[in-house]
């Protein structure tokens, strides 16, 4: 018999996997869809760059914000439902921005997107980590890939679609939000409700464990680096609808191969720590190459797409590690963990777009790499709790490890953790 069985098919799932992991591709959709339509917006709308990253920070500033009711709401009417209701919120905010006439009608009915992305997010990533076969990792790899594909489909989509009219990518996701909707619906069996019904303070309260807040306060400075590289790049590039979507496209499949291939890959050879910091140290630099060669079209394309790789490989080690440390429930750890890196995303590219007005398109890029190098230095005080994260992960694949005695574990350094704070 081999000591090492191999690892289970992360793609071997249940049909109700595949149905949230489908809307789950969609729902990202709408993360890099207006990438290609940014400048377009600004010029049909007569809006200034700040004024139109603000898509990108009502959706992302309310889904972070949301994310600290999704676990309330989940746990009164199940995770099915909430997962229909964040849907159906998609479906009809999408459609109504498509239908808006002005740049403040848009961001508004992009902040109710927002609103129904988290519920849908945070809850999802639940399902899928419950209901896949192939344990915790496959189901994380499952969910990252779900999470790649959509980034990378959402800027073709928008491109081609931002190519006939900028109202074409609202349209398009709204009808395929709820094409995801009616599988949700058919495909995923009711969930019971919880025992235990949850408060809204919980996310708030978990931030209260070391692990979490460290995971989430380096998330918050990753975020601030990616989404100015999302949000503002497309402005100084200075390419057409289509063009844009390309380069996109090109930066989300980096984004997809290196989530489900180079993350798994990196992680086993250097650790999880060493991953992370190399990756990081890594993103910093080209964020920074990015703000040194703004003016270069050629740089500025290749250096935005190869950050594509950092992101697919951060996305995916982080969140594994996170749901490891977190000694709380998995719900309540992911609500907790997309409410602070959300608000790093939702606040860069508006920033991004203001500093820019005042100080030049190169200020932004650099701040952007500063806070990325800052994160480096927030997860290094936590470099004892990546170390437990990578045994017990090495435990669980090899078949040991039981739930219990790591659950034991960790409510073990939770209980000091509150003890501490208390003293």
């Amino acid at each position: 018999m081999s000591a090492h069985p191999s690892a289970p098919n992360p793609f071997k799932q249940p049909k109700a996997v595949w149905a949230v992991a489908f809307a789950c591709v969609i729902s990202f959709m709408g993360i890099g869809l207006v990438d290609p339509i940014l400048p377009s917006l600004s010029s049909q709308l007569h809006a200034t760059p700040s004024q139109v990253s603000l898509l990108f920070t009502s959706y992302l500033v309310v889904t972070a914000v949301a994310m600290l009711v999704t676990g309330f709401v989940s746990s009164r009417i199940g995770a099915k439902r909430t997962l229909v209701a964040g849907l159906v919120v998609i479906v009809l905010f999408s459609a109504a921005a498509g239908a808006s006439g002005s740049i403040d009608g848009i961001v508004g009915f992009r902040a109710g997107w927002g609103l129904g992305n988290a519920l849908f997010i945070a809850t999802s990533l639940a399902v899928i980590v419950g209901s896949a076969s192939g344990g915790f990792a496959g189901a994380i790899i499952l969910y990252e890939t779900a999470l790649g594909i959509g980034i990378a489909i959402g800027p073709l989509l928008g491109g081609e679609l931002g190519g006939i009219s900028w109202r074409g990518p609202f349209f398009g996701v709204s009808a395929l939000m709820a094409i995801a909707l009616i599988a949700t619906i058919v495909l995923v069996q009711p969930t019971p409700t919880p025992a235990r019904r949850a408060s809204i303070a919980d996310p708030i309260k978990a931030l209260r464990h070391r692990g979490l807040l460290t995971m989430g306060l380096t998330a918050l400075c990753y975020n601030w680096g990616f989404f100015t590289v999302l949000g503002y790049a497309p402005f100084p590039m200075d390419l057409g609808t289509h063009e844009l979507g390309y380069v996109f496209t090109g930066w989300g499949l980096l984004v997809a191969f290196f989530s489900v291939f180079g993350a798994p890959w990196l992680q086993s050879r250097l650790g999880i720590a060493r991953s992370l910091y190399l990756n990081l140290a890594l993103f910093a630099l080209d964020i920074l190459v990015i703000g040194l060669f703004t003016d270069s079209k050629t740089t500025l394309i290749v250096a935005v797409i190869v950050a594509g790789a950092f992101i697919g490989i951060n996305n995916t080690i982080t969140t594994q590690a996170v749901m490891t440390v977190a000694p709380v429930e998995r719900p309540v750890a992911s609500a907790s963990y997309g409410f602070v890196r959300f608000i790093g995303g939702g606040l860069a590219p508006y920033a991004a777009g203001k500093i820019a007005e005042h100080s030049g398109v190169h200020l932004p890029f650099y701040i952007g790499a500063a806070a990325v190098a800052l994160g480096i230095g927030v997860l290094a005080t936590g470099h004892s709790l990546l170390a437990e994260a990578e045994r017990v992960q090495a435990a669980e694949a090899a078949g040991h490890a039981p739930a219990e005695e790591r659950r034991e574990t960790l409510e073990k350094q939770a209980l000091a953790e509150e003890l501490g704070s208390a003293g």
